[in-house]
């Protein structure tokens, strides 16, 4: 049998195109061969066409290819490695929402699984049945510090209520090196944010200052174990035994929160001695962040409290309409599940002795890394070291010079660094100050190699002349990739201009800043 094949004619060939069967520009040639690579990629409104999915892909992948790459990112205290089987875990689990608890029951127990893990790591009392901590997950600290300010806000009008007592104007206490989430949470649910300044010589909160400033409409002082700007552990134990004394003179029953965002998972393991927890009768809830040294990616948090006395009952929503009974406390309802599956991961794959060994080693090495910048002369360390605070490196430059800290943070980012350079907090602002954060995949190796390139930055800088540094700041802030449009925060009210809070005052609208990226 002989097969015979047909000479296709163009006219075929043409009526075969107008159909649309035949696409030359998705089989003849490469993604940069096509007609979408030849145009600007829709920034505003969705085009009127779909494009193949391979050419979506690419144009989005090359428009983030000017990101910085997150290995030589040591502004952000967020995760930048997991191990593959955790990422497997983490794509295999992201179609799952974690609110359809009857749907995804695994799910939920494993949720279950880390809040009985973290509240145990936290030392929360385990002696009666009827007073059994509580907990659950966030999509990160910020999250978890507005639930821990709602509750504790709730907890105080009840009682004020209660005694047939105001329950106008609730204040907290707090550092004024708190992080932003801090001024959110006060601004969003209308509490006075009594900010205790920092000083030369403190550059975190004092705890007489923050008892001094304890009044009968005070529903808690939140502090920090691990500051932002300098990495430094609030001193709680002196807090809460200040408070205990005071208790014997007044009728304030005020609690202690701890913004564990950063330091919930280094310090058990660095400083298991230091008492920062529930071990202190006064600390009724605390945040940590599973997404900084709970060594997971971006997108989990937890919020833990004492017992049920500090999470007030009418905070608490009961639904059943997802197919169950369950309870809900939080800011928003759907979320992935991924995210509380990666943490469980890291929590059983790490253990206790795995965070030990980790922890320590960030510890060293950020040890190491300011040992060196103090070796230099050029350099005044401003973190504690020792495992006292975070496994962080805080500094500024010494003497005077014709560029700053700024400069010389811009030139580290010539070499792909990304170290920030901020200001300090409210009385300190003259004060700048640059960061390095060490996190799971910051290796010795690779803190020689910033050590070189950051001496490298120095003498390139001694090189320059006072009129070259301005010019390059010049070019810098003109020529920004930080955005095509102008940022809303920027945004200026007229003279007249002005906002009434809930009372018909005036509201400020001075912007809160937050040192680097947390």
């Amino acid at each position: 049998m002989v097969f015979l094949s047909n000479a296709i004619s163009k006219a075929r060939l043409d009526e075969t195109n107008v159909n649309g069967d035949y696409h030359h520009d998705t089989v003849n040639t490469t993604v940069y061969g096509s007609r979408w690579v030849a145009e600007d990629i829709p920034r505003y409104d969705m085009p009127e066409n779909e494009m193949p999915s391979g050419v979506a892909y690419r144009l989005i992948k090359d428009d983030l290819a000017l990101d910085g790459n997150p290995a030589l990112n040591l502004a952000t205290f967020v995760t930048t490695y997991m191990e593959e089987e955790a990422e497997r875990l983490m794509a295999e689990n992201l179609t799952k929402n974690f609110i359809d608890h009857e749907e995804y029951a695994s799910s939920a127990e494993i949720c279950n699984r880390c809040v009985n893990m973290i509240a145990r790591l936290f030392h929360a009392p385990m002696h009666d049945a009827s007073s059994e901590a509580l907990g659950c997950s966030t999509v990160g600290s910020s999250e978890a510090i507005i639930l821990a300010t709602l509750a504790m806000k709730r907890r105080w009008q009840l009682a004020r209520k209660a005694k047939g007592l105001s329950t106008e104007k609730p204040n907290l206490v707090l550092s004024s090196v708190m992080q932003v989430a801090w001024h959110k949470a006060c601004r969003y649910l209308e509490v006075e944010c009594r900010e205790v300044p920092c000083t030369e010589d403190l550059l975190y909160m004092d705890p007489q200052q923050a008892i001094d400033a304890v009044d009968e409409n005070t529903i808690g002082i939140a502090a920090i174990l691990g500051t932002t700007y300098t990495g430094h552990y609030e001193d709680v134990k002196k807090i809460n035994e200040l408070l205990e004394a005071g208790a014997a003179k007044t009728d304030y029953d005020v609690g202690i929160h701890v913004d564990a965002a950063s330091g919930g998972f280094v310090a058990p393991f660095v400083v298991p001695d230091l008492e920062w927890d529930f071990r202190l009768k006064r600390v009724v809830s605390i945040n940590v962040s599973g997404h900084k040294y709970g060594l997971t990616y971006a997108g989990i948090g937890w919020g833990i409290w004492r017992s049920p006395e500090y999470l007030p009952k009418d905070l608490i929503f009961n639904i059943n309409y997802l197919g169950s009974e369950q309870s809900s406390f939080t800011l928003n309802f759907s979320k992935g599940a991924a995210h509380v599956i990666a943490q469980y991961y890291v929590l059983i794959r790490m253990g206790r002795s795995g965070f030990t060994k980790i922890m320590t080693n960030l510890t060293r090495t950020a040890d190491h890394l300011a040992e060196c910048l103090r070796a230099t002369g050029r350099f005044e360390i401003l973190s504690a070291g020792n495992g006292q605070g975070l496994p962080l490196v805080a500094f500024t430059l010494k003497g005077d010079q014709h560029y700053d800290e700024f400069d010389f943070a811009a030139k580290l980012r010539e070499r792909g660094w990304i170290v920030p350079a901020y200001t300090m907090a409210a009385n300190l602002e003259h004060k700048k100050l640059l960061r390095v954060v060490v996190r799971e995949d910051f290796s010795r190796s690779r803190c020689e190699l910033l050590l070189r390139d950051m001496v490298a930055a120095l003498k390139a800088l001694d090189l320059l002349d006072a009129k070259a540094v301005e010019a390059h700041r010049a070019v810098k802030d003109e020529h920004s990739h930080s955005s095509l449009h102008k940022n809303p925060s920027k945004y200026v009210m007229p003279e007249d201009g002005h906002v009434l809070n809930a009372d018909g005052e005036k509201q400020s609208l001075d912007l809160k800043t937050a040192p680097g990226i947390c």
